[in-house]
């Protein structure tokens, strides 16, 4: 099929948030209601509104490679589709594997109209919900090592210890893989003080959303699973006991010395 032909079509890469209807924008709503197919994983296209005429090709967590694939073929056809992923689709998601598809694809790819329309991510939503967890500098690290080996995993936990980064662990844990998340924070309790805040946000958004605060000497790894946002504080992260309901938890802008 020619460039040009493939031009007809076209391909959006949509966040849907963490889990709340209200958390998904206005533009992702437009594009999904526009769409004339929905591809992704088949629990994200489930939360996508019901429209007439329109195509869903769900399927398994782990083919983000030949779901993009697919979709830009869908595309190339002419078709209008919304690739959905859950919280934003540019971290660790599906918008990364759509680019990867395309730069080692079809040349004719390469003239699809493509565009990614963000989502609030996990760790924001998480973050709001504690405070301000993430108020100085941060970084966000996958604990998979499905895709990458966990020596690198182990090499950047240690970098962001040494730069006293907070940290947000995606993909800290699922049924097949119990040992990394425990591994990552006998390591973290190498390089960090035991006081060190440390959260665990599960479910953020919906009916079974549950929050933990605690601290990196008390903290149970085996807590998170692969609906959990975990965040690990700096040697500056605050947290505010309450009288009644949860704690708030914050970074101070400024570092290393009082506001």
């Amino acid at each position: 099929m020619s460039a040009a032909n493939s031009a007809s079509g076209s391909l959006r890469v949509v966040g849907l948030g963490p889990g709340l209807a209200e958390w998904i924008t206005p533009e992702a709503s437009r594009i999904l209601a526009e769409a004339t197919d929905l591809v992704g994983y088949a629990p994200y296209v489930e939360r996508c509104p019901q429209r007439a005429g329109q195509v869903r090709h769900g399927s398994d967590n782990r083919v983000e490679i030949d779901r993009a694939r697919a979709a830009l073929r869908l595309a190339q056809e002419g078709r209008h589709v919304a690739v959905v992923s859950g919280g934003d689709p540019g971290v660790f998601a599906m918008a990364a594997a759509v680019f990867e598809a395309i730069d080692h694809g079809e040349p004719a790819w390469r003239e699809i109209d493509v565009a990614v329309s963000p989502g609030i991510s996990a760790m924001q939503a998480a973050a709001a919900r504690l405070g301000a967890p993430l108020g100085h500098d941060f970084c966000a690290i996958s604990l998979s090592d499905n895709l990458k080996p966990w020596a690198l995993v182990e090499k950047r936990l240690i970098a962001a210890a040494q730069g006293d980064f907070v940290m947000a662990f995606y993909n800290p844990a699922s049924k097949t893989r119990r040992d990394q998340i425990r591994a990552a924070f006998a390591l973290l309790r190498q390089h960090k003080a035991e006081r060190t805040p440390v959260m665990f946000a599960k479910s953020i958004g919906r009916a079974d959303e549950r929050i933990i605060v605690t601290t990196l000497a008390d903290a149970e790894p085996g807590l998170a699973d692969m609906a959990t946002l975990v965040i690990i504080g700096s040697s500056e992260t605050k947290v505010i006991v309450r009288g009644a309901g949860e704690p708030f938890v914050y970074t101070p802008r400024s570092a290393g010395r009082a506001p």
